[in-house]
């Protein structure tokens, strides 16, 4: 039986998922890296990105879902009319929440992002909120319609790891929705350990954006996943 990732209306075989990234604007190489190589099938790309003429929807392949998110939203009313606009230009209801109002570490508002999330679910739309790896917080977010969350594993683009590992484990020990790790997976054994501990998959942009060698590094990825979620299913 295949084991497959299901959120909203779209269902992934592969569990590596690639972010829009804090460090680097998406290349033709980079995406080609976390097709070909890493074999992912969704790659996020930031809204306020999509009027530039180098935006990364000409550089996706066709089949790949784009995950539309809102970084650079400071307000849940931002951030909502930023999912309209995807919507409007054809990107589907499916959303990644980002809230910010720090652009340093670019760390989420909380109250912000259940505002949000609340909001668009109730239109209909399928909700990934990136958020703080708090149980009370994301069973606020469970509740009001959240598809799946999107903790951070240490500040964006720091490459740092699973900084949070236990709070993430509370979350996939105790709520009903996928857990996708996102932010601070630096190296493919943080994501082996992510998958090994139960997320459903895993986010990444920097790791493979500076990589000497990005095809390599995005094969070393796609490796260290299957092995971690086929170490997870072996005990499950």
């Amino acid at each position: 039986m295949e084991d497959i990732l299901v959120i909203g209306d779209a269902s992934f075989k592969s569990r590596f998922f690639l972010g829009s990234g804090k460090t680097a604007k998406y290349t033709e190489e980079l995406i080609r890296s976390a097709v070909e190589y890493a074999g992912t099938e969704l790659i996020s790309v930031a809204i306020k990105t999509l009027g530039d003429k180098d935006n990364a929807l000409g550089m996706i392949p066709e089949g790949i879902r784009i995950l539309p998110n809102t970084l650079g939203a400071s307000t849940a009313e931002k951030a909502i009319s930023m999912a309209h606009r995807a919507a409007d230009l054809g990107l589907g209801k499916m959303v990644k929440i980002e809230i910010m109002n720090d652009s340093k570490y670019l760390l989420p508002d909380n109250k912000e992002t259940i505002a949000a999330t609340e909001t668009l679910a109730k239109e209909g739309y399928t909700v990934l909120p990136y958020i703080y790896p708090s149980l009370s917080l994301c069973r606020q977010l469970e509740q009001v319609g959240a598809a799946a969350l999107m903790p951070l594993a240490s500040p964006s683009g720091s490459n740092k790891g699973l900084a949070t590992r236990d709070f993430i484990q509370i979350l996939i020990q105790e709520l009903d929705i996928p857990i996708i790790v996102d932010a601070g997976i630096g190296q493919p054994s943080q994501a082996c350990e992510a998958m090994e501990m139960g997320c459903a998959a895993v986010m990444a942009n920097t790791a493979l954006a500076t990589a000497g060698n990005q095809h390599l590094m995005a094969e070393a990825f796609k490796n260290a996943i299957i092995a971690g979620r086929q170490g997870y299913l072996s005990r499950n």
